[in-house]
């Protein structure tokens, strides 16, 4: 792994939770295509893992394969309402992954290859354009399937409250706010991303001291 930008060791809150808990322990799941990354999201959205991989696991069943993998944007494209909600997908859901299989068979989710040709709002500009896909659910993609280096998810409630909860904030900053804060991270806000998630896992929650709302 490179050297890290000299921010991370600007930052003393940081570089002492960096010390405490050690070197950045991020996983990436690989052999994964992007069409599998978008629909494991989407199923999985505002659920806890357990539940998510139930519902990502009984959508698999409905196209058996030696792998874990959805069916196939033709064949996902042919099930009925029916047989997507016995799988738990809210209609919400079935009509976002509806969604996603037409972008695949349509050429916007690219394949893992062609995405190492493009940069990552390029992606993240691209994929948005997909009717229930936002920013946050290409962000995550590419922390963990295209192990991007340099993403850090400013919306993301984890995120906003780990580097509250860092530097004793008394309110999470703004998106905007946020991103700005960091800059001076990159190239390497991925690693950046996943101390803020281990500070709000790992770190006492600091109270509000007002009506809770972002800067």
């Amino acid at each position: 792994m490179p050297p890290l930008p000299d921010a991370f060791y600007k930052d003393p809150a940081l570089t002492a939770f960096m010390e405490k808990i050690g070197p950045c322990r991020l996983t990436s799941s690989s052999q994964q295509s992007l069409y599998t990354a978008l629909i494991r999201a989407v199923t999985g959205q505002q659920l806890h893992n357990a539940a998510a991989e139930r519902i990502f696991a009984r959508l698999c069943s409905l196209s058996p394969s030696e792998n874990l993998t959805p069916p196939s944007p033709e064949k996902l494209l042919l099930f009925s309402d029916t047989e997507l909600r016995t799988c738990g997908l809210s209609f919400a859901k079935m009509n976002t992954l509806r969604e996603i299989a037409k972008s695949r068979q349509e050429g916007i989710i690219p394949s893992l290859e062609e995405a190492q040709k493009h940069d990552d709002e390029a992606l993240i500009s691209q994929l948005t354009t997909i009717k229930g896909v936002g920013r946050w659910t290409v962000e995550m993609m590419l922390i963990f399937t295209l192990h991007r280096p340099d993403i850090f998810p400013a919306g993301d409630f984890g995120v906003q409250e780990g580097w509250r909860r860092l530097h004793s904030m008394p309110e999470r900053l703004s998106p905007k706010k946020l991103r700005l804060a960091t800059l001076s991270f990159s190239p390497s806000r991925s690693i950046l991303t996943w101390y803020c998630w281990q500070a709000k896992a790992l770190l006492p929650a600091i109270p509000h001291t007002k009506h809770p709302k972002t800067l």
